[in-house]
Protein backbone atom coordinates (compact mmCIF):
# COMPACT_ATOMS: atom_id res chain seq x y z
CA UNK A 1 0.00 0.00 0.00
CA UNK A 2 3.24 2.33 0.84
CA UNK A 3 4.53 2.08 -2.23
CA UNK A 4 1.09 2.26 -4.16
CA UNK A 5 0.69 5.87 -2.74
CA UNK A 6 4.60 6.69 -3.89
CA UNK A 7 3.79 5.59 -7.35
CA UNK A 8 0.80 7.37 -7.43
CA UNK A 9 2.15 10.74 -5.83
CA UNK A 10 5.24 10.90 -8.27
CA UNK A 11 2.84 10.28 -11.26
CA UNK A 12 0.57 12.97 -10.09
CA UNK A 13 3.46 15.28 -9.73
CA UNK A 14 5.13 14.10 -13.21
CA UNK A 15 1.59 15.01 -14.90
CA UNK A 16 1.44 18.36 -13.06
CA UNK A 17 4.59 19.01 -14.13
CA UNK A 18 4.24 18.08 -17.99
CA UNK A 19 0.71 19.86 -17.90
CA UNK A 20 2.52 22.86 -16.66
CA UNK A 21 5.22 22.77 -19.02
CA UNK A 22 2.90 21.79 -22.06
CA UNK A 23 0.64 25.09 -21.35
CA UNK A 24 3.30 27.31 -21.03
CA UNK A 25 5.01 26.36 -24.17
CA UNK A 26 2.27 25.78 -26.50
CA UNK A 27 0.92 28.44 -28.98
CA UNK A 28 -2.24 30.04 -27.83
CA UNK A 29 -4.77 30.37 -30.46
CA UNK A 30 -5.39 34.15 -30.07
CA UNK A 31 -1.84 35.37 -29.29
CA UNK A 32 -2.20 39.16 -27.42
CA UNK A 33 -0.78 42.15 -29.16
CA UNK A 34 2.77 43.09 -27.24
CA UNK A 35 2.51 46.96 -26.64
CA UNK A 36 6.06 48.18 -25.67
CA UNK A 37 5.78 49.85 -23.10
CA UNK A 38 6.87 54.01 -23.49
CA UNK A 39 10.33 54.51 -23.46
CA UNK A 40 11.33 56.20 -19.75
CA UNK A 41 12.38 59.87 -20.24
CA UNK A 42 15.33 60.56 -17.80
CA UNK A 43 14.62 64.83 -18.64
CA UNK A 44 11.57 64.60 -17.35
CA UNK A 45 10.97 61.90 -15.09
CA UNK A 46 8.35 59.42 -13.76
CA UNK A 47 5.03 61.26 -12.70
CA UNK A 48 2.11 63.60 -13.92
CA UNK A 49 4.33 66.32 -15.09
CA UNK A 50 4.97 65.87 -18.80
CA UNK A 51 4.70 69.37 -19.96
CA UNK A 52 5.78 72.49 -17.82
CA UNK A 53 5.44 75.82 -18.72
CA UNK A 54 7.64 78.37 -17.07
CA UNK A 55 7.51 81.79 -18.04
CA UNK A 56 11.12 83.42 -18.44
CA UNK A 57 10.42 85.99 -15.64
CA UNK A 58 10.19 84.87 -11.85
CA UNK A 59 6.79 84.94 -9.99
CA UNK A 60 7.85 86.68 -7.29
CA UNK A 61 4.53 85.75 -5.37
CA UNK A 62 4.29 82.24 -6.23
CA UNK A 63 8.57 82.00 -5.23
CA UNK A 64 7.35 83.23 -1.68
CA UNK A 65 4.77 81.07 -1.27
CA UNK A 66 7.78 77.81 -2.81
CA UNK A 67 9.83 79.83 0.33
CA UNK A 68 6.67 78.97 3.08
CA UNK A 69 6.86 75.11 1.69
CA UNK A 70 10.68 74.96 1.41
CA UNK A 71 11.13 76.19 5.55
CA UNK A 72 8.67 73.78 6.39
CA UNK A 73 8.83 70.83 4.40
CA UNK A 74 12.78 70.95 2.79
CA UNK A 75 14.84 73.16 5.09
CA UNK A 76 15.25 70.10 7.18
CA UNK A 77 18.00 68.20 4.51
CA UNK A 78 17.91 70.63 1.75
CA UNK A 79 20.57 74.01 1.76
CA UNK A 80 20.10 76.89 -0.35
CA UNK A 81 23.78 76.33 -1.34
CA UNK A 82 25.81 73.43 -3.11
CA UNK A 83 26.32 72.02 0.00
CA UNK A 84 25.16 69.09 0.91
CA UNK A 85 23.48 68.03 4.38
CA UNK A 86 21.22 65.72 4.13
CA UNK A 87 19.67 65.62 0.42
CA UNK A 88 21.66 67.78 -1.78
CA UNK A 89 21.90 71.55 -2.06
CA UNK A 90 19.64 73.17 -4.07
CA UNK A 91 22.36 76.18 -6.20
CA UNK A 92 21.85 74.79 -9.60
CA UNK A 93 19.41 72.79 -9.57
CA UNK A 94 17.59 74.28 -12.15
CA UNK A 95 20.14 74.17 -14.15
CA UNK A 96 20.82 70.52 -14.24
CA UNK A 97 17.08 69.52 -14.00
CA UNK A 98 14.05 69.78 -15.97
CA UNK A 99 11.09 71.45 -14.56
CA UNK A 100 9.30 68.28 -15.13
CA UNK A 101 12.03 66.27 -13.71
CA UNK A 102 11.89 68.31 -10.28
CA UNK A 103 8.90 68.32 -9.95
CA UNK A 104 7.83 64.73 -10.61
CA UNK A 105 10.74 64.02 -8.34
CA UNK A 106 9.21 66.30 -5.53
CA UNK A 107 6.07 64.62 -5.72
CA UNK A 108 6.49 60.76 -6.35
CA UNK A 109 10.10 60.44 -5.16
CA UNK A 110 9.22 56.30 -4.48
CA UNK A 111 9.10 55.53 -8.48
CA UNK A 112 12.27 57.91 -9.23
CA UNK A 113 14.46 56.18 -7.27
CA UNK A 114 13.35 52.83 -8.37
CA UNK A 115 13.30 54.23 -12.12
CA UNK A 116 15.62 57.23 -13.03
CA UNK A 117 19.10 56.84 -12.87
CA UNK A 118 20.03 60.77 -12.09
CA UNK A 119 17.87 59.81 -8.77
CA UNK A 120 19.42 56.79 -8.09
CA UNK A 121 23.03 58.45 -8.05
CA UNK A 122 22.15 61.15 -6.00
CA UNK A 123 20.93 58.26 -3.46
CA UNK A 124 24.54 56.98 -3.51
CA UNK A 125 26.19 60.15 -2.48
CA UNK A 126 23.46 61.08 -0.06
CA UNK A 127 22.82 57.33 1.20
CA UNK A 128 19.10 58.62 2.61
CA UNK A 129 16.28 58.06 0.06
CA UNK A 130 13.74 61.14 0.07
CA UNK A 131 10.46 60.77 1.89
CA UNK A 132 7.68 61.74 -0.01
CA UNK A 133 6.25 64.65 1.47
CA UNK A 134 2.73 64.99 -0.09
CA UNK A 135 3.23 68.18 -2.12
CA UNK A 136 0.03 68.96 -3.96
CA UNK A 137 1.04 69.59 -7.49
CA UNK A 138 0.63 73.50 -6.80
CA UNK A 139 3.20 73.15 -3.82
CA UNK A 140 5.68 71.48 -6.18
CA UNK A 141 5.18 74.27 -8.66
CA UNK A 142 5.60 76.78 -6.02
CA UNK A 143 8.73 75.27 -5.22
CA UNK A 144 10.59 74.91 -8.46
CA UNK A 145 9.68 78.72 -8.67
CA UNK A 146 11.49 79.09 -5.32
CA UNK A 147 14.46 77.01 -6.57
CA UNK A 148 14.67 79.56 -9.80
CA UNK A 149 14.74 82.49 -7.21
CA UNK A 150 17.64 80.09 -5.26
CA UNK A 151 19.56 79.68 -8.84
CA UNK A 152 19.23 84.18 -9.65
CA UNK A 153 16.10 84.57 -12.16
CA UNK A 154 14.67 87.65 -11.78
Amino acid sequence: MKKLTIVAGLALLIYACAESTSKNSAPSESPAKETAAPAYDTAKGAGRFTKVDIPASLDAKMAEAGKKVYDLKCAACHKLSDEKLVGPGWKGVTARHTPEWIMNFSTNPDEMLQKDPKAQAMLEICLVKMPNQNLTDDEARQIYEFMRKNDGIK
